[in-house]
């Protein structure tokens, strides 16, 4: 784990990294073991676990790392055998009920979260199911309809939709208690670039205006530094190793490849060019990498740099 603050850390007033330590965290997993009935073993143990309220985090790790492990206790949807989970403070196994208006959540594969024929009624199930009068469903569905641009699809059947309008559905049923934790589990997998990108647009839209909590588990880098303010890094077998910006996470090539992790080609292009002399610091996006770029050849190119300035 990095404890040392990134060159460039991100600016976004929404947006914070904090090293763990809040009395009082949204999550927190610490040393989780789970034994699967096929004998399976995940053992989640390195790091401590923590997300802090308003933090937008991602669990960066290749298949078969744990993520989906580490997700599926945090909803309670497994119990550990080994370890701790706390959610808003409770236990997540036990006490989901607790809890589970205050979380909305996105499964890898929306298909099997999907269940209503169409999809007005797949949104309004929560609220409909959680005794909500009718009057004040139809306002929250029609409301988180309207604003993930789905409006137009209320009456379709769900089975027909898109892959992007599937996940769309998915997420408005996730989002429609106005949940203060949303939890994703790779929410762009089998999405085209357009899809992706949209689906990347409005979740930081989502997340900007109502300050939520949003932890979301990936193994597409090229998704990470628009996502997170914090990552945590997991390795084949679960083991939690590294903390922090996406920048530091990114920064340390050995790591990477020994976790089977490829940087961005934007970091690798920007590790590159500091290798070579030419030092820019690491750019958390394209608009932040044209810039710094165009900074350098105005100020006369050539000669290596001693910072990127701030971003």
């Amino acid at each position: 784990m990095s404890g040392l603050a990134p060159k460039h850390p991100p600016r976004h007033p929404a947006r914070v990294h904090s090293a763990p330590g809040s009395p009082d965290p949204v999550v927190h997993v610490s040393c989780v073991r789970h034994l699967y009935p096929d004998r399976t073993e995940v053992y989640l143990c390195g790091l401590d676990f923590i997300v802090e309220k308003g933090q937008r985090v991602v669990i960066l790790g290749p298949n078969g790392s744990g993520k989906s492990t580490l997700l599926y206790h945090i909803v309670g949807l497994l119990t550990p055998s080994e370890g701790e989970v706390e959610v808003f403070g409770v236990n997540p196994a036990l006490h989901f009920s607790r809890i589970r208006e205050r979380v909305g959540v996105v499964l890898q594969n929306v298909d099997e979260q999907i269940l209503a024929p169409t999809v007005w009624d797949d949104v309004s199930f929560s609220p409909r199911n959680y005794g909500y009068p009718d009057a004040e469903v139809k306002r929250m569905v029609e409301a988180m309809l309207e604003e993930l641009g789905i409006s137009h699809l209320r009456h379709k059947v769900c089975h027909y939709l898109s892959g992007g309008e599937k996940r769309k559905v998915a997420l408005a049923g996730a989002l429609v208690l106005r949940p203060e934790l949303l939890i994703m589990d790779e929410p762009f997998e089998g999405l085209d670039p357009r899809s992706r990108s949209e689906l990347i647009a409005l979740l930081n839209g989502l997340q900007a205006r109502y300050k939520m909590t949003t932890v979301i588990a990936t193994h597409d880098v090229g998704t990470v530094t628009e996502l997170a303010d914090t990552v945590y890094m997991l390795i084949q077998g679960g083991e939690i190793v590294a903390r922090g910006y996406p920048q530091e996470i990114f920064a340390d090539a050995a790591r990477l490849r020994a976790s089977n992790i490829e940087a961005p080609a934007l970091v690798e292009l920007f590790q590159r060019l500091q290798e070579a002399g030419v030092d820019l610091g690491v750019p958390a996006n394209v608009d932040e990498a044209a810039r710094r770029l165009l900074e350098r050849l105005r100020a006369g190119g050539g000669g290596a740099a001693t910072g990127g300035g701030e971003p």
